[in-house]
């Protein structure tokens, strides 16, 4: 089974991070801008939380506490499930589905070297699958075809 590493290798590194002292309209604004649905909480180079569209709708938006002063450090989630790189896509998928969460940040020690979602775990494992078949077929109808 492929790992984390592997994954981050074809989907890169980039990582969407706001402050704890981030105002919620500039991290919302932030995360639109990359079209996704949360972002690292970083305090420097320390990993402190995460930070998700979910976060904002169940904790600001539908008790009606909607304000430009809201930070994020005020709804972020504090409870982090985190890999590393040699965690294996199965492990992921099984801790991501117990958890009900969508993203894990991925560590090295202490430092974030990435994040990966259920959509990205779903996508790599169809390319492998679709990789396989292919060679599969072409195995199977030997040369010249």
């Amino acid at each position: 089974m492929a790992n984390v590493s592997k994954l981050l290798e074809k989907k890169g590194k980039e990582i969407i991070s706001v402050s704890p002292d981030t105002g919620i309209r500039d991290a919302i604004a932030k995360m639109a801008e990359k079209s996704a649905g949360t972002a690292l909480v970083m305090d420097g180079n320390k990993l402190v939380g995460i930070f998700s569209e979910r976060d904002f709708i169940r904790k600001i938006y539908l008790k009606d506490e909607c304000s430009k002063n809201v930070k994020v450090r005020e709804m972020m989630s504090t409870k982090l499930t985190t890999v590393t790189a040699d965690t294996t896509l199965e492990s992921c998928m099984e801790m991501m589905t117990e958890r009900r969460i969508r993203h894990l940040p991925v560590l090295d020690g202490d430092r974030v070297v990435g994040v990966i979602s259920i959509g990205d775990i779903v996508k790599y494992m169809v390319q492998e699958k679709e990789f396989v078949i292919k060679n599969l077929q072409s195995y199977i109808a030997g040369p010249g075809m």
